[in-house]
């Protein structure tokens, strides 16, 4: 059997690390064979193109250089990792993937969707997800959560994860733009996207996740 990849997206503190995690342990426990990975990152190279990207001040990079070096982790990533594991029969399940790019680097930074998905092409080899769960929720309500975990890894001396505040760092305008993709995303393209309620407790967000992968027929 073919493999099958998974991504989920969203805005931050929408709580997709979480969801990702719970995911790939319910379909290990269900006997798949299951990948967990995440972008910018899942290789060594990738991840340390994650830690120029996701740390420092807000403008660091343009939107371009940004999306260059997304692509560059994502082309390692996909040739390392993603297309092995789905040619062996794996399940991928993947915390942030090409829609994370349209979404930062597109709607909120400006840069054209057909450029970045001809770039997401030429990197690729056109790879899609099967299926994607957008998790939605209000902006303000993700950043208070993102801070909220910031603190938490500082104090536990997580000193990387707690650094990783870029892109929380942008302002209220950038993550508006941000919300409003993810929001429009399952209704432009309902034959891969699904949107998923990110708001309440975390096992009801998982139950909500599961009860749509359940529905949803595969390609």
């Amino acid at each position: 059997m073919p493999g099958r990849f998974i991504s989920l997206e969203g805005g931050e503190g929408s709580g997709k690390s979480t969801q990702a995690h719970i995911l790939a342990e319910t379909l290990s426990l269900a006997g798949h064979d299951v990948v967990l990975t995440r972008e910018p990152g899942g290789t060594a190279g990738a991840e340390a193109i994650r830690a120029l990207l996701v740390s420092g001040a807000a403008d660091r990079w343009s939107a371009w250089s940004e999306a260059c070096l997304v692509n560059a982790a994502r082309a390692d990533h996909v040739d390392k990792v993603i297309r092995p594991a789905l040619a062996r029969g794996a399940w991928v399940v993947c915390d942030r993937f090409i829609d994370s790019t349209r979404a930062y680097q597109g709607a909120g930074k400006g840069l054209p969707d057909e450029a970045l998905l001809a770039l997401h092409a030429q990197v690729t080899g056109d790879l899609w997800p099967h299926i994607t769960f957008v998790l939605t929720l209000d902006p303000g309500q993700g950043l208070a959560r993102a801070e909220t975990r910031a603190r938490e890894r500082e104090r536990d001396h997580d000193r990387p994860a707690a650094t990783e505040t870029r892109f929380e760092s942008h302002d209220a305008a950038f993550h508006a733009r941000i919300a409003g993709f993810f929001t429009a995303l399952p209704e432009a393209e309902p034959a891969r996207c699904i949107a998923i309620d990110a708001s309440g407790r975390i096992n009801a967000v998982a139950s909500r996740i599961h009860k749509a992968l359940e529905a949803r027929p595969w390609p």
